[in-house]
């Protein structure tokens, strides 16, 4: 598919969502009032439902989404596997700790959203000084893989020895909670000079993806492309992690999907990873938000509902001629 018709599509889906997150919720409007009060704000009870509640909130969630699309496509590079997502090397689970742990001691949201950056960092650091630096796709993968398991039982721990009255709260974190309506500076702050500087590198990657030996003999920095593959694959997980909890696929199925309808050069990958990343995570939050209105359900429930399957067709459709 020509790669101006899948922007275009993507533009205009993501178009779509983002009216509808504004249009749709426990108060449905209707697209007059709602273009009336896109246009002309007032003081009403509507204009700051759409202005001070959906907007940000539908902000968030594609900002959310953006960052761990584009978690995703790095990481896939940087562990050369097409299975890798931004939660592979344990950084989700160095989060949740830290924030289940400043909600025991009754952190604010600040505090809380402040432990869990710190906690996916530390994580991310753990990771990259246990396995020695950057010398092996596969010593980094496993010891990721090892040191979420250490942060899955610690998790666990808290739980069973936390207070009841908090449990609701911490599962509805680990579970992905976009449940803010003030607008992340800090996601925004984080994403756009992530994808241009990733664009910067988008060649590069490109090289990386077919294999270090033909990078490296095409004149590809390959330790240093690495480290800035980690460090900011790091940063855009911590991030989004901070900000939303664990939500789940996103950093998997898109840049599959992407790859499928033949966009593989990273300097068009990366923009898409984005649009359509951010673009599903809208439409899992709009879902979250109407299903079962008023109350919200949990987001990282509906993109596992969403990636689950779409992740199985795609394996599906990439298994081998004559393999069961």
């Amino acid at each position: 598919m020509p790669r101006p018709v899948v922007f275009l599509a993507l533009l205009l889906l993501a178009l779509l969502v983002f009216l509808a997150s504004l249009r749709y919720g426990s108060l449905t409007l209707d697209w007059r009032q709602l273009w009336q009060l896109l246009w002309q704000p007032d003081q009403s009870v509507l204009s700051r439902v759409v202005w001070d509640i959906r907007l940000p909130h539908a902000l968030n969630a594609f900002c959310v989404g953006g960052l761990l699309a584009l978690a995703g496509a790095l990481q896939q590079v940087l562990l050369r596997n097409p299975l890798a997502d931004p939660y592979i090397l344990g950084t989700a689970g160095g989060a949740a700790v830290a924030a289940l742990l400043a909600m025991l001691l009754g952190l604010t949201h600040t505090g809380i959203m402040a432990a869990a950056f710190g906690g996916a960092l530390l994580s991310s650091v753990l990771v990259f000084s246990l396995a020695r630096g950057l010398a092996a796709a596969e010593r980094l993968l496993l010891t990721g893989i090892v040191l979420a398991a250490g942060w899955g039982a610690l998790t666990a721990l808290i739980l069973s020895l936390s207070p009841e009255h908090n449990l609701r709260g911490m599962l509805f974190w680990l579970l992905g909670d976009l449940a803010s309506t003030r607008l992340s500076g800090l996601g925004w702050g984080v994403l756009l000079p992530a994808l241009l500087l990733a664009g910067l590198f988008a060649r590069h990657l490109d090289l990386l993806a077919r294999g270090e030996l033909l990078a490296a003999s095409l004149g590809v920095p390959v330790a240093r492309t690495r480290l800035l593959l980690f460090v900011l694959a790091a940063l855009l997980t911590a991030t989004a992690v901070t900000l939303a909890g664990p939500v789940g696929f996103i950093g998997l199925v898109v840049p599959h999907l992407l790859r499928m309808v033949g966009l593989r050069l990273h300097r068009a990958l990366l923009p898409a990873v984005v649009l359509a990343g951010g673009t599903l995570v809208m439409a899992a939050d709009l879902l979250a938000r109407t299903l079962w209105a008023p109350q919200q359900l949990p987001v990282g429930v509906l993109t596992a509902f969403i990636g689950v399957p779409v992740f199985l067709l795609l394996m599906r459709r990439q298994t081998p001629p004559g393999n069961p």
